[in-house]
């Protein structure tokens, strides 16, 4: 049956998330009658905090064709091998998640119960030290994964880390060319249908109504469609991830310079990200308001850099948690419009890209199916309900009661799957995976095994491995990964080499 399909797209908000979505929409409906239509005003800053990211970003560059080394360029980029993580399970503990597994099974069986049996007998290396992009991060190294799909060197993944304002600046030079007209001006009123409550058009400052039939809302925290026109709800998770602030700032670049890596840093009331970028490094202390004041937290953060302020801490306010309705009537929310996650495991641009990309595949008429958009908003639940959990591991398995904070997060009842997971992997050592999970094993045992979280026992089929063979075996592995590592360049030459920041930008 043919439907009237929809012929205009307006999005409102500019930043990350805004130009996203112009530039996919742009991508997937440039041969429909659809057209698109960008509303930003320059009066509105961007939030940024999304500078670092996940490997699905190098997907999202490919589908709109931008060469790597050009984005790297324009944005200040640098490179990311997985986050570090130090004082979280307790003080002077450092563990890694990086974007890579911890090597091939053995006789069918994860390395991770070598690995503990392996501890049984004595052997202190850490776990994360099989690990290929931990080992070159801990030893400053970068360089693209092998193509070879035979070469132990093609078994890792890596993202990026950018400024987020030079970002939203190079998508919108991408997009507008491929037909995005880009509207300057503040939207003072939306506007809705007396008779279902559809969003028909939005009104600016300048007196301009804009009319549309999908609009994509990319506001920012204030939800301007979706919450305060649609009066949609928000799911609020504090009682699981407390922090309801933070602070940010760049600093000269100092310390360990360009670490290809993102490094979070427990502090008393939170805790503190260092992004390393060509230009600058930016930092932001996240923190509980309960806990800690705001003046407390920036002085604080300030002085906790690796080099000199290069601006005043600038503060954010948010409640973790989500919309209850990501896709409302003809309204779908993308970015911190449809919720906010705080960025410990880099999933802000992640979800932007997954909203997307699940907006494409379920692309509607001007019919608005509501059993499609039902399945978008549970799909969407889903995918926000795992990330939570795996950033509530984060808090939860720590032995730390030197801070109110620490000592809440220690004792507090989990969401049940989360709960799940845990007494699985403390009974046997597997990790049991959910529908729309963005974390695969590997993430969930460098949380587990380096904040000290073990199983009551490993799989038992290794037993029948001698001791001896054990640990050489262990050992040839940890060698392996070492010269691989070894043979990289250093991260500061990769870039300086390939993909130098254009001046200026």
């Amino acid at each position: 049956m043919s439907r009237e399909r929809i012929r205009k797209v307006v999005v409102v908000g500019g930043g990350t998330a805004g130009w996203m979505a112009a530039a996919v929409l742009a991508r997937f409906l440039k041969d429909t009658p659809a057209t698109i239509q960008l509303i930003e005003s320059e009066e509105i800053g961007i939030v940024g905090v999304g500078e670092a990211t996940v490997p699905l970003m190098q997907i999202f560059n490919r589908i709109l064709d931008i060469d790597e080394r050009d984005f790297v360029r324009h944005t200040q980029g640098t490179f990311k091998l997985g986050i570090e993580f130090r004082d979280w399970s307790r003080l002077g503990n450092v563990h890694f998640n990086g974007f890579g597994d911890h090597g091939a099974e053995i006789e069918g069986v994860s390395p991770h119960h070598h690995w503990l049996r392996l501890r049984g007998l004595g052997n202190p290396t850490p776990f994360a030290d099989y690990s290929l992009p931990r080992m070159a991060a801990k030893l400053g190294r970068f360089t693209p994964p092998s193509p070879d799909p035979q070469s132990e060197a093609s078994f890792y993944q890596y993202a990026y880390h950018f400024d987020a304002s030079l970002y939203a600046g190079y998508l919108r030079r991408h997009t507008e060319p491929r037909g995005v007209e880009r509207i300057e001006g503040k939207v003072v009123e939306v506007h809705l249908r007396g008779a279902d409550g559809f969003i028909e058009a939005v009104s600016l400052e300048s007196g301009r109504r804009i009319e549309g039939d999908l609009f994509i809302d990319c506001s920012g925290f204030r939800g301007l469609l979706i919450e305060q026109a649609m009066k949609t709800g928000y799911v609020d998770w504090t009682q699981w991830l407390p922090c309801d602030r933070a602070m940010a700032v760049p600093c000269e670049t100092g310390g360990d310079g360009l670490t290809p890596f993102t490094r979070s840093t427990a502090l008393a009331a939170g805790w503190q990200w260092r992004i390393p970028l060509q230009h600058r490094t930016g930092n932001g202390y996240v923190y509980c308001s309960q806990f800690i004041s705001d003046d407390e937290a920036a002085s604080t953060l300030l002085a906790n850099l690796d080099g000199k302020a290069l601006a005043d801490p600038r503060p954010l306010r948010f409640v973790t948690g989500h919309r209850r309705k990501f896709w409302n009537k003809n309204c779908v929310a993308i970015g911190l419009a449809a919720g906010f996650m705080e960025p410990l495991e880099s999933t802000s641009i992640q979800l932007i890209q997954t909203g997307l990309a699940r907006l494409v595949e379920m692309f509607p008429d001007m019919a608005f199916d509501p059993v499609m958009i039902d399945e978008y908003n549970r799909v969407t639940i889903s995918e926000y309900e795992r990330i939570r959990d795996f950033l509530v591991l984060h808090y939860c398995a720590t032995e730390r009661d030197d801070s109110p904070l620490w000592n809440y997060c220690r004792t507090m009842a989990v969401p049940d799957e989360l709960r799940h997971k845990i007494e699985v992997f403390k009974s046997c050592g597997r990790v049991p995976l959910l529908a729309e999970e963005s974390y695969s094993a590997p993430s969930w045992l460098a949380i587990f095994l380096g904040q000290h979280v073990y199983p009551e026992r490993y799989d038992p089929l290794i037993d029948s491995i001698p001791d001896d063979k054990l640990r050489m075996g262990m050992r040839h592995r940890l060698e392996g990964v070492r010269r691989l590592a070894e043979s990289m360049p250093r991260h500061g030459e990769f870039i300086a080499r390939h993909c130098p920041a254009i001046p200026g930008t």
